[in-house]
């Protein structure tokens, strides 16, 4: 009686990162640069009482409809309570509901471009963290490398039929 040595298949060595691997990386990074330059503005937003406070005065109020629901933009001007800061053309950011052409709201700039804030504190901060945890994610996955794929290749064992 002969004992006979199980054959093993070769270790398996990992392949590099795949094309599409690389494209998901570069998507993630993109995504990534679109989210940080925010982050400063988005995180001062977050915090009730962060900014220069004022006013801001509205011109023009455009609405677009949804199934479901309406999301409407006010665009105006902001002047700080001291006068120090005047920015004649800006969007609130969570334009007040009852806020028309004319009226008048007490906001505060937190240094973001084109965009200012209603004093209470603001929720975007939410998205940009789902959208930076969604481009390292991307980058994750698409650089990891993937293992060898299975099948014959040379010194591979036969199966015996």
């Amino acid at each position: 009686m002969t004992l006979e040595r199980p054959r093993t298949a070769p270790p398996r060595r990992p392949r590099g990162v795949s094309p599409f691997g690389v494209l998901m990386a570069v998507f993630g990074l993109g995504l990534m640069l679109l989210v940080i330059p925010n982050a400063g503005p988005v995180l001062r937003a977050s915090q009730t009482g962060k900014g220069t406070p004022g006013v801001f005065t509205a011109r023009e109020r455009s609405c677009i409809r949804h199934p479901g629901h309406e999301a409407c933009t006010l665009r105006g001007a902001f002047r700080s309570d001291d006068g120090s800061v005047e920015r004649p053309t800006v969007a609130l950011y969570g334009s007040g509901k009852g806020l028309r052409e004319g009226g008048g709201a007490r906001a505060r700039d937190v240094g973001r471009s084109g965009t200012v804030y209603l004093r209470d504190a603001s929720h975007e901060w939410i998205m940009n963290v789902l959208l930076l945890a969604a481009g390292g994610l991307l980058i994750f996955v698409g650089l990891r490398r993937l293992p060898a794929r299975r099948g014959r290749e040379a010194g591979s064992p036969v199966a015996d039929e």
